[in-house]
């Protein structure tokens, strides 16, 4: 099978990334969140390397939540029925999620802290 060219595949990850945000609720809550940590990040004047760890984190959050939603459609298409072991599969992928936004609200907080109460 031939590739396609390169601007038809980033075609294909934006709408993948549209449908993420068109069709989940929580990706919708994470872009907002991204979009006020960027508000922040200028509002605040962050370092370099603080801007770089909130960045990351933030996109961070965004990824696990589309393997999250791609892990889940998956796992809907084999077995449409209600089955443990995919439920388990469903929870593992979830949790993936939920650490990166443990670990995303932990930066979030060290980072935010100094410029909000040591300015």
């Amino acid at each position: 099978m031939r590739k396609p060219p390169i601007h038809k595949s980033f075609l294909n990850a934006f709408r993948g990334i549209f449908f993420m945000f068109r069709s989940e609720r929580n990706f919708q809550m994470e872009v907002i969140a991204l979009l006020i940590n960027i508000f922040l990040i200028f509002y605040l004047k962050l370092s370099t390397i603080d801007t770089v760890l909130v960045l990351i984190v933030s996109f961070g959050v965004l990824s696990a939540e589309i393997f999250n939603t791609a892990i889940e459609k998956i796992c809907d298409i084999i077995q449409p029925e209600f089955d443990k072991r995919i439920g388990f599969i469903k929870d593992i992928s979830a949790g993936a999620v939920t650490l990166m936004a443990i670990a995303s609200v932990i930066v979030g907080i060290l980072v935010y802290w100094k410029y909000i109460f040591f300015n």
